[in-house]
């Protein structure tokens, strides 16, 4: 595939994403894909601010993503382009400064924090781009994270998203609130969910209407690999995946029971994920309760591939004004 190569960098409450690539009129082409769990959003939601050991592990993650950019010649001298996307929480901390001076001085581009309906935009042609085969409509997207969960409606690709939500529940998030006994208490269990449903309500997607229910991002991920039973992560075996509801519902229940110790010896489990996933899980559980699809599809392209596809569309990238950089 012809053409000078983009990196786009998805930097989210609990994980980092770099993915460098040449796109073209006929598809994607992977250079580098890599993930790091850094856990950025460690503590904001109690203290407002981004912790010293959580920047740290940050910048040693874009330290290494920034050697693979220069190795793959995405610099402007080379016609690459760079788009660096961040978490909300980033840009309400206390000291996101510190953050955006970080990032601009080992890449040399700021981060952006995008408008609500830019990033349903990106997750929902990242995800669907990736299917195959045409799904039944309407498709409902589900983009949980560690610091908030999106849902997207659409149906399809060349209409974009109808309408979008983003929840201020993510598996970091709601992990650090109140699952805080290993295992948790059925009290803490209880209020977990209650803050589920109390944002699920006030949610302007009908997910009852949904056809098809598409999962991305690391706990879908996770589970899925749980439900292969994989020896270790396989995103070829993942992807796609096609997953009975009841069969994730109780994979669910079964790691909440669970302790951070017992989820971690588990084969397919990332250690970074062991405490959240209880969190994450709870989370898809309520959505799909409350769309009545029997199956779960799994996608491992998400918004990190929406916005390496951004970045070779001069509607989106041409002239892009200040707003919409990272302002702290």
């Amino acid at each position: 595939m012809s053409g000078a190569p983009v990196a786009a960098i998805d930097c989210g409450t609990n994980t980092i994403k770099l993915l460098i690539a040449r796109v073209g009129a006929h598809g994607m082409e992977d250079l580098v894909r890599e993930a790091r769990m850094v856990r950025l959003g460690q503590g904001v939601d109690a203290t407002g601010e981004l912790h010293p050991e959580a920047l740290e592990r940050t910048f040693a993650a874009i330290d290494e993503y920034a050697a693979l950019i220069r190795e793959h010649g995405v610099t402007p001298d080379h016609g690459g382009r760079v788009r660096f996307v961040a978490t909300s929480a980033t840009r309400d901390a206390s000291n996101a400064q510190v953050f955006v001076d970080g990032v601009r001085e080992r890449l040399g581009v700021a981060p952006e924090v995008v408008p609500g309906t830019e990033e349903a935009a990106l997750a929902f042609e990242g995800c669907l781009r990736n299917l195959r085969g045409r799904p039944r409509q309407p498709v409902v997207v589900v983009d949980i994270g560690g610091g908030s969960t999106e849902l997207i409606e659409g149906a399809s690709l060349e209409s974009g998203p109808d309408a979008a939500y983003s929840m201020q529940i993510g598996s970091v998030r709601l992990h650090e609130r109140h699952l805080r006994s290993d295992p948790p208490t059925q009290g803490e269990v209880a209020a977990c969910v209650h803050d589920i449903d109390a944002a699920l309500d006030e949610s302007p997607v009908t997910l009852s209407l949904a056809e098809t229910v598409v999962g991305v991002a690391g706990t879908v991920t996770q589970l899925a690999a749980g439900i292969l039973d994989l020896e270790a992560y396989d995103r070829a075996a993942t992807d796609q995946l096609v997953v009975p509801v009841e069969q994730l519902d109780d994979l669910v229940r079964r790691l909440v029971a669970m302790s951070v110790d017992e989820r971690r010896a588990l084969r397919w489990m990332h250690p970074g994920r062991a405490d959240v996933i209880a969190a994450g899980g709870l989370i898809l559980s309520r959505v799909l309760r409350r769309t009545g699809v029997a199956h779960l599809i799994v996608s491992e392209s998400d918004i990190l591939d929406g916005i390496a596809w951004s970045i070779t569309d001069l509607r989106a990238t041409a002239d892009r004004s200040d707003s919409w950089r990272f302002q702290a």
